[in-house]
């Protein structure tokens, strides 16, 4: 599901499930964390995350077959894309998401996870889990909350509706947005000026902002009463219906229930 290459210390990782739109699931991201260890060992120094040259879709995020059954407790859930996002932050070396194709659903997370964004100038990021009557967890509203100021996550996530990459370049969540024909020199120009420079400062710097970025206070009863408002959606008749209406192709009926 993915292809591997590594040359003078930069690695190119690039999804490749075409058939599923590079739908993000666990054999996915295992194969992604048994990537990135074995980087750790060669010592890559910068890596690049992309999708296939020409690719429509970059990513139409979290598989929703791996979605759990409607009742199921979400907080005993294995979330492979929580697993996706830990590997990407806590890898030593700076990761490039490289956006070519449009973005969707959790695969936004996953690219707002990266330490830098350069993007396609005709890429779009849709947060669509309110289009499946999905929740969404504390660690993926915090990716968006670090990425984005509240208001422009607040639309993401309520509208779902696609926002062009010039904007969010415009609002500091994207670093570039670029010509496509200019895409490859510009991330792998950068890629190489990362690589030039002292690899334990960089990782000691992206270590230090990891932590400053999750600083986030909050008392034990408010994460609790977060955590528990999941269950409220994942126990709902409207996501057993958004779930049914994906697979069968049908705009879902929602009733707030």
């Amino acid at each position: 599901m993915l292809q591997i290459e590594i040359t003078d210390r930069i690695a190119t990782v690039t999804l490749d499930r075409e058939d599923r739109r590079n739908a993000l699931c666990e054999e996915m991201v295992d194969q992604f964390s048994a990537a990135l260890e074995s980087f750790r060992g060669v010592g890559v120094r910068c890596v690049i995350l992309r999708a296939r040259p020409g690719c429509k879709v970059w990513s139409a995020g979290h598989d929703i077959n791996e979605l759990p059954e409607a009742g199921h407790d979400p907080l005993a859930w294995r979330d492979p894309l929580r697993k996706l996002i830990r590997e990407i932050e806590s890898f030593p070396a700076p990761i490039i998401a490289m956006i070519e194709g449009s973005v969707w659903g959790g695969a936004c997370e996953t690219v707002f996870a990266c330490d830098l964004i350069i993007a396609a100038d005709d890429v779009t990021f849709a947060a669509t889990p309110a289009k499946l009557s999905v929740p969404y967890n504390v660690g993926g509203l915090l990716t968006f909350l670090n990425a984005a100021n509240l208001r422009i996550a607040k639309e993401m996530l309520f509208t779902a509706a696609p926002l062009s990459a010039s904007r969010l370049c415009s609002l500091g969540v994207i670093n570039h947005v670029v010509q496509k024909s200019s895409l490859d020199d510009v991330v792998y120009g950068m890629a190489k000026r990362i690589a030039a420079n002292a690899p334990l400062s960089i990782s000691v710097m992206k270590e230090q902002l990891r932590i400053l970025a999750g600083a986030h206070a909050m008392a034990p009863e408010d994460f609790e009463r977060i955590q528990g408002l999941r269950r409220v959606v994942y126990n709902s008749h409207d996501y057993a219906e958004g779930r049914l209406a994906f697979k069968e192709k049908r705009k879902p009926e929602f009733n707030g229930e």
